[in-house]
């Protein structure tokens, strides 16, 4: 197994869960079978997570773009959604795990916008880990939304220019108050980041693997902790 060094966890692991479907293809199932096995790597690692000390942890569960895929897929994914919010309460509340979501979330069914607030509402008073679902989300609407949210409070009076920094920026994201990725996870083997974090990955380390997300499982996830614990941050600087 893994050496994990227990005073270098990183506060906050992001992942683009990827690879749902190529699992599917290759064993010859649908893909909606994929993504129902997908759910239990959340599962794996959800709790490793919070086992290992992490304080954030941050899921790509939909973005912006999903809408684009078949009706039938997408209203299966929101099945799949709503299934794992009503089997995972119970964990949360006994594990203090704190739920919440970024993203246009508005535009999800109205179902699926009750469960994800009745999960927020019944955890919002956990001190444990925060496990934050990005769903209808897309870095550059973000960006998008507090440019034109910046650019309204500047047109009403209510901010200067001069008062606009890159704290005031950041607080306006869907991420406010949240701290950026130390550590950001692609599953599957691409070499992008997919519309995702854009302004909050400026200095996150990045971790590639060619494990599809319905195998990503604890095992996987330490290798992954293991190899950011291996490398030096020095955030712009020279280093030593």
């Amino acid at each position: 197994m893994p050496d994990i060094k227990p005073d270098r966890i990183p506060g906050h692991v992001a992942i683009i869960m990827d690879g749902n479907g190529r699992w599917a293809k290759k064993k010859g199932l649908g893909r909606v079978r994929g993504h129902e096995e997908g759910t239990e790597s959340v599962r794996v690692v959800v709790r490793e997570s919070r086992h290992l000390g992490i304080k954030w942890l941050t899921l790509y569960a939909f973005s912006e773009e999903n809408w684009k895929r078949p009706k039938y897929e997408v209203d299966t994914l929101m099945g799949i959604l709503k299934s794992f919010l009503k089997s995972e309460l119970d964990e949360m509340l006994e594990n203090r795990i704190r739920f919440q979501t970024i993203g246009n979330t508005e535009k999800l069914p109205e179902d699926v916008q009750e469960i994800l607030q009745d999960t927020i509402e019944k955890t919002s008073r956990n001190s444990g880990m925060i496990l934050t679902l990005a769903l209808s989300y897309g870095g550059r609407q973000e960006i998008f939304q507090s440019v034109r949210k910046i650019a309204e409070e500047i047109r009403s009076g209510a901010l200067r220019i001069e008062e606009i920094t890159e704290d005031l920026i950041a607080n306006s994201l869907y991420t406010g108050g949240m701290p950026d990725p130390d550590l950001l996870i692609r599953t599957s083997g691409e070499y992008r980041v997919s519309n995702f974090l854009l302004w909050q990955i400026a200095y996150t380390e990045i971790y590639i693997t060619p494990v599809l997300w319905p195998d990503f499982r604890k095992e996987e996830y330490l290798l992954a902790i293991e190899e950011f614990q291996k490398r030096e941050r020095r955030f712009g600087s020279a280093g030593e």
